[in-house]
Order: structure tokens, then sequence, then C-alpha cells
């Protein structure tokens, strides 16, 4: 009789993991059966859709770039006359005198 009872609460056993198996792949079934055959969801926009996500795209691409486009100006450049070109001329060599001066008498 000892043994008659193990047997059976070994099948109990066994039919308790079984059951929790057949529950395990029947949620992995559930949640595959949702999804598309290679795993990802397929999102289909019509031709008019993507024409006017195109279109809006383009206007805030526009909105941006005429924020962005700034009119840079050029400084004239000033032009300095004769006089005042002589006059640095004969400053600067009036200082490389001075320096060969100094280099002379050390």
């Amino acid at each position: 009789m000892t043994n008659m009872s193990q047997i059976v609460g070994q099948l109990r056993a066994e039919q308790h993991r079984l059951a929790r198996q057949i529950t395990t792949i029947t949620s992995v079934l559930k949640t595959l059966g949702k999804a598309s055959p290679n795993g990802t969801r397929v999102r289909r926009l019509s031709a008019a859709g993507r024409i006017s996500i195109a279109a809006a795209q383009k206007a805030r691409w526009a909105k941006v770039r005429a924020k962005n486009r700034k009119v840079v100006t050029i400084a004239k450049r000033s032009t300095l006359s004769a006089a005042a070109r002589a006059k640095i001329a004969a400053a600067q060599r009036a200082r490389w005198a001075r320096v060969k001066a100094e280099d002379k008498a050390a």
C-alpha cells in the first residue's frame, strides 16, 4: 500500500509540474500570437499620409532656416593717406635705429 500511495503522490507532483509548464507555454503563445511573423509590428502609411508628413517636415526646416539666415555686412577697410604711411614708416625706422644703436653700445 505504501508503494501505491508513493506512486500516486509522484504522479500528482508530475501533474502539477506539467500544468505549470502548459500555463507558461500558453502565455508565451498568446504573447507571440499578437506580434507579426518577424517579431516587429508593421505600420503602413498611405501615400497621402507620407506626402503630408514630408510637407510638414519641409515647412519646419524652412522655418528653422529662415530664423538662422542672417546677413553679415563686411566693414569697409579704411585706407591710410600717403602722409600717414610716411609718418608710420619714419617712426618705425627710428625704433630700429634705437635698437641697432643699443646693440652696438652693448
